[in-house]
């Protein structure tokens, strides 16, 4: 068995997403990315507005927490992905949530933290709101001004679950050695 739980987390439109899907593919390590069970759950269900979107987010992390539990009391290792927030964000501390799992399980934790120039970041955001990969139940709907978008960002400044952070710039993704990340992630693993 092998106790790690590797968590990609952070800024909206920051690449989280795509990293955790490489990373679970590069290390063959099963992972749960919230935008994407949130898809996988809302299948059948119409979202009409950002209120209902805001409420399945809360139902897509709980099932995400009970599906992570499971193989976590398994002793598996996993991939977890999405923008985790810390207390007093939402009515759920997130964070801490991870975190007791963690502890429950006697798991080691590596955290790779996404960041960047919000105004970079609000610029994909807006572009990825376009696209039909984004998904019904994902898609905010309306256009989201940069002030606003700069601060849902940087409520997630104060995630943490102890363990290992690595902070991951990606306002421009050319200048981000994710080859190095995945080394950090395998050997991470290994130890």
């Amino acid at each position: 068995m092998n106790k790690k739980i590797l968590i990609v987390e952070g800024y909206l439109a920051s690449g989280k997403s795509t990293f955790a899907l490489r990373l679970s593919q590069k290390l063959k390590v099963p992972y749960l990315i919230k935008d994407t069970f949130k898809t996988a759950l809302c299948k059948s269900v119409t979202i009409a507005d950002r209120q209902e979107s805001s409420r399945f987010s809360g139902i897509t992390f709980d099932a995400m927490m009970y599906v992570a539990e499971r193989m976590l009391e398994a002793g598996y290792p996993l991939v977890i992905e999405g923008n985790f927030v810390p207390a007093g964000i939402k009515k759920t501390d997130e964070s801490e949530i991870i975190r007791q799992l963690i502890k429950r399980y006697a798991y080691r934790s590596l955290d790779f933290k996404f960041v960047g120039d919000t105004r970079v970041l609000h610029q994909r955001f807006i572009e990825r709101e376009k696209t039909p990969e984004r998904g019904q139940a994902n898609v905010i709907g309306e256009e989201v001004p940069l002030g606003v978008f700069d601060t849902w960002c940087h409520n997630l400044d104060g995630f943490h679950v102890g363990g290992r952070s690595v902070r991951v710039d990606t306002t421009d993704f050319n200048h981000v050695d994710f080859q190095g990340l995945l080394e950090t992630a395998h050997q991470f693993m290994n130890e």
